[in-house]
C-alpha cells in the first residue's frame, strides 16, 4: 500500500495502533545535506505493510503518535540511522526498540549480520540486491521501487516472533534487553557538538591536550555544518581536523600553514583559531580520557590471545557471536582490572566474565583435542 494523502495515514495508523508491533524502515537522503531528507517510510503489521511518502504528506503526526506509542514495540534492523533520520525530521524516539539484526548475534548469526541473509535464514525467500543509487527524492516512485521498499519490512514481523520464540526458549530475553536499550538510547543516536569528536578518524592518535583541542574544534565543525545544513566534510575534513589538533595553531596565519584550510572563509577560520585556543587553555582536570591503546608486553600479549581462543569457544558454545560478548579491549579491560570493565557484569560476566577470571588466575586452562581447542 503506498499512502501519499493524509486521510489515508490516519486511517492506517488507527488500524495499527492496535498492533502489539510495528515493523519500520526510512530511505533518506544525506550525501549533500547534514540533516538527513525523509523520503520515504516503510512500516508493517502482521496484517498489513504500507510505504508513507512524508514529501507528499503535509501532517504526519498519526504516524508521529504510532512511533512514540510505548505500548507497541517497533522492529527494525540496524536501527541506528533510521531512528536518527527520525528524530532529526520530527523530534521523536521511537520507543521500544527490537533490533533483529542485535538479535540475530545472540541466536548464532553473525554479529551486523545484513538483512537479506536474515530474511533467507528465516523465511527462505531470496531478496534483491538492494540499488544503493536509488533516488528516493523523485516523484513519482514506481512500482518496482515501491515493492523493494515494502520487502524491508514485510518479513519483520514474522522473523520478530521466530526470533522471540527462540529466545524465551534459550532463556536470552534477558541478555538482548540491555542490548536494545543501548543501541537505540537517545544518547547513543543524538550526535551533540560536544561530543562530535569521539566520532574523529585517527583521534586514537592524539594525546589528552590535543584531545581537548579536537573537542573544540568538532564542535565547531558540527554547529558550522548544522547551520548550512551541509556534510560535515564540506566544512573541512577529518584529517585537517586531526592536524589543526596536533599544531594547534593560535592565529589565522599559523592555521592558513596546514594544507587544506584554503577553503575555510577567513570569518570561519578567526572562529576555528578561537576553539583551538579554548581547548588550549582547557585545565588538566577537564581533559578528555586518552583513546590511544597503550602497547601490551608480549607476555599480555600472549595471556589475551589465551582469552580470546576460550572466548572462541564460549561463542561456539552459546551461540552468540563473539564481537557481541567482548571485543579484544574488553578482554584488555579484564586483564589489567579496569573499572567498567562490561565483562564484570551482566549477563556478559554470567556468560563469559566468570570463566575468563578463572583462566586468568589459573584454575583452568587450554588444551588441544583432536585439532581443537578445549577447556582443561
Amino acid at each position: 500500500m503506498y499512502i501519499s494523502e493524509s486521510n489515508e495515514l490516519a486511517a492506517f495508523c488507527e488500524r495499527a495502533a492496535s498492533s502489539r508491533i510495528l515493523a519500520v524502515d526510512t530511505e533518506f537522503l544525506r550525501e549533500k545535506t547534514y540533516y538527513p531528507k525523509l523520503c520515504l517510510v516503510q512500516v508493517a503489521t502482521h496484517d498489513e505493510s504500507a510505504c508513507i511518502d512524508p514529501l507528499l504528506i503535509e501532517d504526519m503526526s498519526p504516524l508521529c503518535d504510532l512511533l512514540a506509542d510505548e505500548r507497541i514495540t517497533k522492529i527494525f534492523h540496524a536501527c541506528t540511522q533510521d531512528l536518527e533520520a527520525l528524530l532529526e525530521t520530527y523530534g521523536i524516539m521511537a520507543a521500544p526498540v527490537f533490533d533483529t539484526q542485535v538479535a540475530a548475534a545472540f541466536l548464532g548469526m553473525r554479529q551486523q549480520v545484513g538483512y537479506g541473509a536474515l530474511v533467507e535464514k528465516f523465511t527462505g525467500v531470496h531478496l534483491p540486491k538492494a540499488d544503493s543509487l536509488t533516488d528516493w527524492s523523485r516523484r513519482p516512485l514506481d512500482g518496482e521501487q515501491l515493492a523493494y521498499a515494502e520487502d524491508d519490512v514485510k518479513y519483520l514481523p514474522g522473523i520478530y516472533d521466530s526470533m522471540m520464540t527462540q529466545l524465551v526458549a534459550k532463556n536470552r530475553l534477558g541478555w538482548v534487553a540491555p542490548e536494545m536499550e543501548a543501541v537505540s538510547a537517545r544518547s547513543h543516536i543524538e550526535r551533540t557538538p560536544e561530543n562530535a569528536y569521539l566520532h574523529l578518524k585517527r583521534a586514537n592518535s592524539l594525546t589528552r591536550r590535543q584531545l581537548a583541542v579536537a573537542r573544540e574544534v568538532c564542535a565547531w565543525r558540527e554547529r558550522n555544518a548544522a547551520r548550512r545544513n551541509v556534510p560535515r566534510k564540506w566544512v573541512v575534513g577529518d584529517e585537517i581536523l586531526v592536524e589543526v589538533s596536533k599544531r594547534s595553531p593560535k592565529s589565522v596565519d599559523r592555521l592558513r600553514r596546514i594544507r587544506g584550510t584554503e577553503q575555510i572563509s577567513d570569518a570561519e577560520a578567526e572562529n576555528l583559531v578561537r576553539a583551538v585556543r579554548k581547548g588550549v587553555a582547557i585545565g588538566p582536570e577537564n581533559l578528555p580520557p586518552a583513546r590511544r591503546k597503550e602497547r601490551n608486553s608480549a607476555e599480555a600479549e600472549g595471556a589475551i590471545d589465551l582469552m580470546y581462543a576460550l572466548l572462541r569457544i564460549i561463542s561456539e558454545r552459546t551461540g552468540v557471536a563473539p564481537q557481541l560478548i567482548a571485543t579484544r579491549d574488553d578482554l584488555i579491560d579484564l586483564a589489567v582490572g579496569r573499572e567498567g570493565c562490561i565483562l564484570k557484569s551482566g549477563w556478559r560476566h554470567e556468560v563469559a566474565g566468570q570463566l575468563l577470571e578463572r583462566l586468568l588466575s589459573g584454575e583452568i586452562g587450554l588444551t588441544v583435542k583432536e585439532g581443537r581447542v578445549e577447556v582443561l
